[in-house]
């Protein structure tokens, strides 16, 4: 007989607070297509692989913007420049239809909803989703990339925080159209 498990179960607010003290980049992460246009602040967001480029979402399925996403099949990851904070409280906090009201928003080559001043957005499809607890896990396949410079913003302690970039980053290069390999400027 191999070992038995022992120790105690782990209660969710004890979690929650240890989960609490892991600083994140801040991303919106955006969607639009049939399922409606649709957004929420994300820090549950993951680079995955680079061949091809690869990023995983973490999406709650009681979240507001969750049908969206479910019937689009598509998404952007916005991430938050150190001065958008605004949007990152937007986006967690106003209705669903008032989210875009916020901020600048260009089409991105894919169709998704880009922010302008961000410091990298990824568009792409969403290949895989896997349940887990109480959130899809969703896995993108990245097909354009845009973005700019600047301070970046995390969330840690249950507050945001600027972190200063060491040195300018140039810009990646915007596709010309969406299918075609992303920048290697941000790899």
């Amino acid at each position: 007989m191999g070992p038995r498990n022992t120790l105690p179960a782990i209660d969710g607010a004890a979690y929650r607070e240890a989960m609490a003290r892991l600083a994140g980049a801040v991303h919106l992460v955006t969607t639009d297509g049939p399922g409606g246009r649709a957004g929420f602040t994300a820090t549950a967001v993951c680079s995955v692989s680079d061949a091809p480029p690869t990023l995983l979402v973490c999406i709650n399925r009681g979240a507001s913007a969750y049908p969206a996403f479910q019937a689009n099949g598509r998404l952007c990851v916005n991430l938050l420049a150190a001065d958008q904070r605004h949007l990152a409280d937007a986006f967690g906090r106003r209705p669903l239809e008032e989210r875009f009201g916020v901020g600048t928003w260009e089409t991105g080559l894919g169709g998704g909803p880009l922010l302008r001043g961000a410091l990298a957005a990824f568009e792409g499809r969403i290949v895989h989703r896997v349940p887990a607890g109480t959130h899809d896990v969703l896995f993108c396949e990245v097909d354009a990339l845009a973005g700019g410079g600047g301070d970046a913003l995390v969330y840690g302690f249950r507050r945001y925080h600027a972190v200063q970039a060491e040195a300018p980053i140039a810009e990646p290069r915007r596709p010309e159209r969406a299918l075609r390999a992303p920048s290697p400027a941000l790899l």
